[in-house]
């Protein structure tokens, strides 16, 4: 299939599955894509041994081939989503609650890590297969970060506080970037590929990547901004920011830094006071617009291949129990990971049990795991492993995206959502 046709079908299906979704669902039209994406992949698999003179998962198996998620989500579209994402970030009450972000971006997503590793680890041979521990590592590493295009997208709706939407979005930039590294780590210990490799290593290659592509956007950034104060239009400054988000996650990744930080930073400097200097109005709204439908369209793409993915795993019992015993877990952890990376940080008038519930129950996963899951070496633990995460990244999306006004509303009755 060549590229003008691959294009027009994820279009084609696109269009109908929003359409369909705003006809019947109504539901937002990330969670609607996905959800008719599942049923159009489930129908397929059912009806495909009733039909044995045709492969009906022929085609679709064959896109998602073409298209290759993790390749196309982690060094191509990541960081467009991340830089847009970034740029409806309030970088004033960010910076009030850095704190905050660096606890749960750092602290909270290595806690994550290591509190889904033991419980995993001491579940799995209950039900009938044990998994090696650094595996078990690796499955906490995949599923600790939470996905940055599901939160700021649900943002958009709740009239949350600005502070707390502030924190909400900045851990979940962050943490993305902080959980891919740290799932390049894991990975290599659990293969062997990283044998012999100390801890003292280990941590300054997290630092080299993490503290280096956090530096590396702020350049890029304020060079970009610079060189955009003068001159007044917006064509250029759509390019520019477009050549930004592109070239920094390039140029981090060629350096061996985290390209994930460092374009969630270089999209921070377009957020900040010294940014609204440098566009007029007029600009800044067509570079809003821009940027906005970049966003969309991106992220329903990933949400419709994230539903057809379900095509490339082989269910089976062990896989199942597995999914259902780790959906809880998931969140249990996801809980005590935010209370216990914010212990050491003062939250002047907010109710901690409010932030907690919220920040709970909002950490939702989404492409990062699908693709860093689909990204495991083939085998026997792939197999097991890639169903169980799969399972935790549609229940977080639908089950949690859905029901994520409800749980405001309940911790915070006087907010007023947005029109979707």
């Amino acid at each position: 299939m060549d590229t003008i046709s691959l294009l027009a079908l994820l279009l084609s299906l696109s269009a109908a599955f929003s359409i369909l979704n705003h006809h019947t669902l109504r539901v937002p039209v990330t969670i609607g894509v996905l959800v008719f994406s599942l049923l159009a992949s489930l129908l397929i698999m059912v009806l495909n041994p009733l039909i044995p003179a045709y492969d009906l998962q022929a085609l679709p198996r064959s896109v998602l081939g073409a298209i290759n998620l993790p390749v196309a989500l982690l060094n191509g579209a990541l960081s467009l989503l991340l830089f847009a994402g970034a740029m409806q970030v309030n970088v004033g009450h960010l910076r009030a609650k850095l704190a905050s972000v660096a606890a749960l971006s750092v602290l909270g997503t290595v806690l994550a890590v290591a509190f889904l590793a033991v419980a995993a680890w001491s579940v799995f041979p209950l039900l009938g297969h044990a998994v090696p521990f650094t595996w078990c590592v690796v499955l906490g590493a995949i599923l600790a970060p939470t996905d940055p295009v599901s939160v700021v997208g649900m943002l958009k709706r709740l009239g949350l506080p600005g502070p707390l939407q502030a924190v909400f979005a900045g851990e979940s930039l962050f943490n993305d970037g902080v959980g891919v590294v740290i799932f390049g780590v894991t990975i290599g210990l659990a293969t062997g590929d990283s044998q012999g490799v100390g801890v003292s290593e280990i941590v300054l290659c997290f630092c080299r990547e993490a503290i280096g592509g956090g530096l590396l956007g702020a350049l890029t950034g304020w060079i970009a901004l610079y060189v955009l104060k003068r001159q007044r239009d917006p064509h250029i400054d759509l390019l520019t920011s477009l050549a930004l988000a592109t070239g920094t996650f390039s140029i981090a990744n060629h350096l061996g830094m985290s390209g994930a930080i460092a374009v969630v930073v270089a999209g921070l400097c377009f957020g900040t006071s010294y940014s609204h200097s440098v566009f007029d109005a007029a600009s800044r709204k067509e570079l809003d617009v821009a940027w906005t439908l970049i966003d969309e369209m991106l992220n329903v793409f990933l949400f419709m291949l994230i539903g057809f993915e379900i095509l490339e795993i082989s269910p089976h019992l062990f896989a199942m129990l597995a999914t259902l015993a780790i959906i809880p877990l998931s969140i249990v952890v996801r809980a005590l990971s935010v209370l216990f990376s914010t212990l050491p940080v003062h939250f002047r008038n907010w109710e901690r049990g409010r932030v907690l519930g919220v920040l709970t129950w909002g950490g939702l996963r989404g492409g990062i795991s699908v693709s860093l899951a689909l990204g495991l070496p083939p085998g026997d633990l792939r197999d097991l492993l890639l169903p169980v995460c799969y399972g935790v990244v549609v229940f977080t999306i639908v089950v949690q995206g859905l029901t994520m006004e409800r749980v405001v509303r309940r911790l915070y009755p006087s907010f007023t959502p947005s029109p979707q």
